[in-house]
C-alpha cells in the first residue's frame, strides 16, 4: 500500500508538471509545438540529427549507427472505448523524460510502416495441454496476417521448465509455422525466464533494416502461473525495458474468475506499453490477435533527445500524456540509458 501511495503521488506530480508545461511558451515546449499552419515545427539544419548511417559488413548484414542520446518512443492512443485514435499531431501531447521536457524533438510520425521485429512466446507447460492446439493455430494465423515479407522478421520460442527457440528470426511463413507446430506441452512453467531470455538474447540487439529504426514487440500466450523461473517478474519487465520491447499477453485462463497468473500478465504488459488480453473462450484468442494486429498498424513514433542525458546505465522514467483527457496513451514506462 505504501508503494501504491508513492506511485499515486508521483503520477499526480507528473500530471501537474505536464499540465504546467503546456501553458508555457515555445521556449519550453518548442520541440512539441506546431506552426500556425498545423504542420510539425521545422527542424533547422543546425539542429537536425544526423541520419542513421548503414554500413555493410562482410557477412552481408547492415549495421545501423545512431546517436545513443536519441530515444525512439513507440506509443498507441485510444479513446475510452478502446478505439485507436489516429491522425493526432505533436501539439496534442506533452512528454516528460525523467521529469523533464525533452531538449529537442527530431520527428513525430504516425509510424505504421516501420519494420517489425516480433517474438512469439508460447507456454508449452503441462498446465495448458488442453488449450495448446488453440494457441498454436491462433499464433500461425496471426503471423500470416501481420508479417510483411519484405520488411518484418519474427522468431518463435516455447517454454516449459526452460525457454527454447524453435525458429530464429525469419520472414518465411512455412519455417515460422513449423517452429510453432514443433512445440509439445509438458513440464512446469518458467514464464519469467522465457520473457527475460527472449528480450536479452533476441530483442536487445535485433536484426536491423536499411531504414534504421525498427519496432520491437513480443506476444506471450500463457496462463501466467510461473512455478519454475529463477528470474522474478520485475527482472523480466526490466529486460523488456532495456530492449525497448512492447509486450502483449494473452491469457489462456478461461475460468469465470481471474487468478494470480492473470494479474502477472497484466502487470508485465502494462509496464512495457502493451496490452493484456483475457479471452472468455479459447475461440476468442484469434480476436485478441486481430486486436494486436490493429494496434501494431496504429502506432505513433516520437524521436527526441532527452534533457540532462547521461550515459550512466540508469533507469529514466517516461510520462506521455494526451492533452485531450478523453484519450489514453500506452507507452513504455521508461528505459535504461546506455553506459559510456
Amino acid at each position: 500500500m505504501r508503494g501504491e501511495g508513492f506511485h499515486s503521488r508521483f503520477q499526480a506530480l507528473m500530471v501537474a508538471t505536464a499540465l504546467s508545461l503546456l501553458t508555457l511558451t515555445s521556449s519550453t515546449l518548442t520541440a512539441v509545438a506546431q506552426t500556425a499552419t498545423g504542420g510539425p515545427a521545422p527542424i533547422s539544419k543546425n539542429n537536425a540529427p544526423p541520419l542513421p548511417q548503414a554500413t555493410k559488413q562482410e557477412n552481408g548484414q547492415f549495421t545501423i549507427q545512431t546517436n545513443v542520446n536519441e530515444v525512439n518512443l513507440i506509443f498507441t492512443v485510444t479513446d475510452k472505448h478502446g478505439h485507436f485514435i489516429q491522425n493526432l499531431q505533436q501539439n496534442d501531447f506533452a512528454l516528460l523524460d525523467n521529469q523533464e521536457a525533452p531538449a529537442q524533438v527530431f520527428s513525430f510520425t504516425q509510424q505504421t510502416n516501420l519494420p517489425l521485429r516480433l517474438g512469439i512466446l508460447i507456454d508449452a507447460s503441462t498446465s495448458i495441454r488442453q488449450r495448446f492446439s488453440f494457441e498454436q493455430q491462433a499464433a500461425i494465423q496471426f503471423l500470416q496476417q501481420v508479417l510483411r515479407p519484405r520488411t518484418d522478421l519474427a522468431f518463435v520460442m516455447g517454454f516449459d521448465v526452460t525457454p527454447y527457440v524453435t525458429q530464429k528470426y525469419t520472414n518465411d511463413q512455412e519455417l515460422l509455422e513449423s517452429g510453432i507446430t514443433k512445440l509439445r506441452p509438458g513440464g512446469g512453467t518458467a514464464l519469467f525466464d522465457a520473457v527475460y531470455t527472449a528480450c536479452r538474447d533476441q530483442l536487445l540487439n535485433v536484426p536491423t533494416s536499411e531504414q534504421g529504426s525498427v519496432r520491437k514487440a513480443m506476444i506471450v500466450i500463457s496462463d501466467g502461473d510461473d512455478n519454475q523461473s529463477r528470474a522474478y517478474p520485475d527482472d523480466a519487465i526490466k529486460m523488456c525495458q532495456r530492449a525497448g520491447t512492447i509486450l502483449y499477453t494473452i491469457s489462456t485462463n478461461v475460468s469465470p474468475s481471474r487468478d494470480r497468473g492473470d494479474d502477472v500478465l497484466k502487470k508485465m504488459a502494462e509496464a512495457t506499453g502493451g496490452t493484456p488480453f483475457f479471452p472468455r473462450r479459447l475461440e476468442d484468442m484469434s480476436n485478441n490477435f486481430h486486436d494486436i494486429e490493429d494496434e501494431l498498424r496504429s502506432q505513433y513514433s516520437l524521436v527526441y533527445r532527452p534533457a540532462d542525458f547521461k550515459l550512466n546505465g540508469e533507469f529514466r522514467s517516461i510520462y506521455l500524456v494526451a492533452l485531450d483527457r478523453h484519450y489514453s496513451v500506452r507507452a513504455l514506462k521508461g528505459y535504461f540509458a546506455p553506459k559510456s
